[in-house]
């Protein structure tokens, strides 16, 4: 009969007289149990012979390899249950066969970062666990480390990525990160293979990691670091600012209307018409955003920056306090076009009711924003400094009202009736709502023939 005992807890095997060994199964991984053998033979029965065994440790659970660059991964496993002492990592590349790493850590660790490692290399890698002088069966994983490639066509703001491969992935992950600030994350589908970073910092470091996607398991392709290029105005306060900076192109900027410190904010630029740095405040056209708004909404702005928006009153004021700035508004109606241009713009703040003041006219659409200079701004619930009726509620809008108006571009989209629509009257009467609208501003001492 052969006993063996856990705990305190007793099992018994009883064994054929003729058998020498007997296999003993469900016992626990890293346990210490006592064997006693005893013989019997009708009721006699022989001395105990005692002894000690441990099983071996069982080995961690889960191996996975992440966050793998050039040089660098991460290893983690979940370990198994019981105390350990320690655990084994082995590793080995495949362009050195005959050379294996190991490293003992200790037996509460739950990850290890591999450092030193050759880009482009296929690595094996086995985590075991050790209890007294037992090892455990080890569990396996590989991975290969990513190659480097050179960032192109690097600027202040942003980079080009490109990178090749042999196989065939589902997707790739491209994440990027600054030094000492969170990493972002962007999913390309396959088979793009290059990539352009935008919204960087200027003169910043950068890393990134390009990773494949093949049935839910990501590989690390590529890695590459840059600094980022030096901009004549890191943080630009409008427009032509961002127009120096090189951008020719008309889109949404982040501007920074406080400098560094400040909050950021996104605009729209005009980079192209009559020299272009200018920044983008209202444009109307094709009707998909309401403007018969409350104060509250044309104080923060409104709608998209891409289509139809009012950038908003408390920016607007900041934006033309900071110097002298002179307005262009720009006008479409089929194949007609008109402007008017004016030296002299700025809106007050809101303790003086964003009241205009446009002066200094040329151009070709008629100067009826004369009649609103020194106005202050009305919305539906809100009439500052009526002079009759509440013009804001009776031309559907939010402006610069005066008795009531000779300029209502913020009036109703398409209406060509009761003086309701988009509207200026020196350039297509009271009658005619005016398809397209967009009003911006940019420094006077901006000079078109010398920005480059």
């Amino acid at each position: 009969m052969l006993v063996f005992m856990l705990s305190g807890k007793s099992q018994f095997v009883s064994v054929d007289s003729h058998q020498s060994s007997v296999v003993l199964s469900t016992l626990s991984a890293g346990s210490s149990y006592i064997i006693s053998v005893t013989t019997t033979k009708g009721s006699a029965q022989s001395d105990e012979l005692t002894s000690i065994i441990t099983t071996v440790p069982a080995p961690p659970t889960h191996l996975q390899v992440i966050n793998v660059t050039d040089n660098t991964a991460m290893l983690r496993w979940t370990p198994s249950l019981g105390k350990v002492d320690r655990f084994i990592v082995s590793y080995g590349s495949s362009k050195t066969p005959n050379v294996t790493v190991t490293v003992m850590l200790s037996g509460n660790s739950v990850q290890y970062q591999l450092k030193g490692l050759q880009r482009g290399t296929l690595y094996k890698v086995k985590v075991r666990t050790q209890k007294n002088n037992l090892q455990s069966m080890g569990i396996s994983t590989s991975f290969t480390t990513a190659n480097v490639v050179k960032a192109s066509e690097i600027g202040g703001r942003s980079a080009v990525i490109a990178w090749r491969t042999s196989v065939v992935f589902n997707s790739y992950r491209v994440i990027y990160q600054m030094a000492k600030e969170e990493a972002k994350e962007v999913i390309l589908e396959s088979p793009i293979t290059e990539y352009k970073l935008t919204g960087l910092i200027p003169s910043s470091f950068y890393s990134v990691v390009v990773q494949g996607e093949k049935n839910g398991k990501y590989t690390s392709l590529v890695t590459s670091q840059f600094i980022t290029g030096k901009l004549r105005f890191p943080f630009p306060t409008e427009c032509s600012q961002e127009l120096l900076n090189g951008a020719l192109e008309s889109g949404e900027v982040t501007i920074y209307p406080q400098g560094k410190e400040g909050r950021a904010v996104r605009v729209y630029c005009d980079m192209e018409t009559d020299g272009g740095g200018w920044t983008v405040f209202q444009r109307r056209m094709n009707g998909k955003t309401d403007f018969y708004r409350t104060w509250s909404d044309y104080k923060a702005g409104f709608g998209n920056l891409s289509e139809e928006f009012w950038l908003g009153n408390e920016l607007l004021h900041n934006l033309t306090s900071i110097g002298p700035v002179s307005l262009r508004v720009d006008l479409q109606s089929g194949n007609d076009t008109a402007y008017a241009r004016y030296t002299n713009f700025s809106v007050a703040s809101e303790g003086r009711n964003y009241t205009l003041t446009v002066s200094g006219y040329t151009g070709t659409a008629g100067d009826s924003m004369k009649y609103h200079n020194g106005r202050p701004f009305s919305t539906r619930d809100k009439e500052p400094d009526p002079l009759g009726i509440h013009c804001a509620k009776a031309y559907v809008g939010g402006w610069w009202y005066k008795n009531c108006y000779k300029v209502n571009l913020n009036g109703l989209y398409g209406m060509n009736s009761n003086n309701q629509g988009i509207v200026w009257i020196d350039w297509k009467g009271k009658d005619s709502s005016i398809p397209f609208s967009e009003m911006k501003f940019r420094p006077s001492r901006f000079s078109p023939a010398t920005h480059g």
